[in-house]
């Protein structure tokens, strides 16, 4: 996957040390310093599941610590122990005098560390927390540098500013290319996939939380005296176009925040998994008679192994613990508008095993064999509770449509391999799924 590595390149007026303090003193002693609000952050606490008693939470890129603050007085049953860190001293003083102002003084620790290169052991927390605040690093990096941070079964909740329609205009990529690459939501959801989580929730915010974070700044904005140099004209130059940009074209971009654990043996990786052989044949057909209730699924694998569409390998099993097929996933060929993808169906457990992990498990080695073969796109129809956990998004995002009617939520896509262009159109199946 690429990586949002930086925020500002090496060109950037933000390698001048003036101009970044100038930046940060427009930014100093205001309530946020990305869009949120109380009700989204508890909103996202609620994704995570149930927490230990008095959890132990990494907040990054801290700022004035509105987010640190609401976990240590609500995330667990007494509160949480919060470790919240920042580069700038100026707001790890306006956090602990906070603290100090609520009584958290005793669970919230306001600590000057680089996010990119943090002190903690592996395991340190129950909680990794981010808002607004992973972009310093890029997503992916963040998704890679952090994760061996958590504790086992450990969460992860992080916001990324994403492209929120499908062609961008120009006027708004004038602003953002040249700071940051922001991608769509199925993008970076392929990003997650490829890192080894699972996703517990996704939530994009909304615009309330962007008044919260620039009525403020706007206001300072608005009352900022003559600059004294060049580089605070600078600053408050930037600042002011930042807000243009957002009055201007804020319907094409937002911040969406995502909840994640790594995927573990709990989420499939106990179960050995392989591709099928011939031996197989006779228990994959028995195993989707089962778990659909019919042999149509059955028969429709059956179909597709004469089919040309069938690609060796790209047909996965899930061993049980007496070697008995458990689970079985399978990729063929399919098509949009002309160009190769391929299609996730039928996914099937034993009934008996459902809820095993076992499913998980197979359609992951499925997808990581697909990749490795040099795949670049998985289309799926199936519930939209289930596969987002592997990385798929709506297909719409990529404006890629199933030939039939199908709710939005229900017709997926996963980017295996974000190098490559996504195609848009119409999907082609092979012709024995009979569309």
């Amino acid at each position: 996957m690429t990586d949002n590595t930086n925020l500002f390149d090496q060109t950037d007026p933000f390698d001048d040390d003036l101009f970044f303090e100038a930046f940060i003193g427009l930014h100093r002693g205001l309530p946020r310093q990305s869009p949120g609000s109380g009700a989204t952050t508890r909103h996202l606490l609620s994704l995570c599941g149930p927490l230990p008693e008095r959890p132990r939470v990494l907040d990054l890129g801290c700022g004035p610590g509105p987010s640190a603050l609401l976990l240590a007085a609500e995330a667990g049953d007494r509160g949480a122990d919060v470790t919240a860190v920042d580069l700038n001293d100026g707001f790890l003083d306006e956090l602990r005098t906070a603290a100090a102002a609520r009584g958290l003084a005793d669970r919230v620790h306001a600590v000057k560390a680089d996010m990119a290169d943090l002190p903690y052991p592996d395991g340190s927390f129950d909680l990794l927390w981010a808002e607004g605040s992973a972009y310093n690093i890029g997503f992916a990096g963040a998704l890679a540098r952090w994760k061996r941070l958590l504790a086992p079964g450990g969460t992860l909740v992080l916001s990324e500013c994403e492209w929120t329609v499908p062609e961008p205009s120009a006027g708004v990529r004038a602003f953002w290319d040249p700071h940051y690459a922001l991608r769509s939501t199925a993008r970076n959801l392929a990003a997650v996939q490829a890192a080894g989580y699972q996703v517990l929730g996704v939530h994009r915010q909304p615009d309330s939380d962007w008044a919260a974070y620039y009525g403020p700044l706007g206001e300072r904005v608005a009352a900022a005296p003559e600059p004294a140099s060049p580089q605070a004209a600078a600053a408050l130059g930037f600042v002011t176009e930042e807000l243009d940009v957002r009055a201007r074209y804020g319907h094409e971009y937002g911040y969406t925040a995502y909840v994640l654990r790594p995927a573990t043996a709990g989420d499939g990786g106990s179960w050995p998994t392989r591709p099928e052989t011939a031996a197989d044949t006779a228990a994959v057909h028995a195993l989707n008679s089962a778990a659909f209730g019919t042999p149509a699924e059955a028969d429709l694998v059956d179909a597709l192994r004469a089919d040309g569409a069938w690609l060796p390998g790209l047909s996965y099993v899930a061993e049980g613990p007496d070697g008995s097929v458990a689970a079985h996933a399978l990729l063929t060929r399919c098509e949009v508008d002309g160009v190769p993808a391929l299609a996730l169906a039928p996914v099937a457990t034993d009934p008996a095993l459902q809820r095993s992990g076992a499913g998980s498990a197979v359609v992951r080695a499925l997808l990581a064999a697909a990749k490795d073969r040099g795949e670049s796109l998985v289309l799926v129809l199936g519930h939209p509770a289930y596969y987002p956990r592997f990385g798929f998004a709506p297909a719409s995002h990529f404006g890629i449509r199933a030939p039939f009617e199908v709710p939005d939520e229900a017709m997926m896509a996963l980017v295996l391999d974000d190098s490559v262009p996504v195609p848009a159109g119409t999907i082609t199946y092979p012709a024995p799924f009979g569309i």
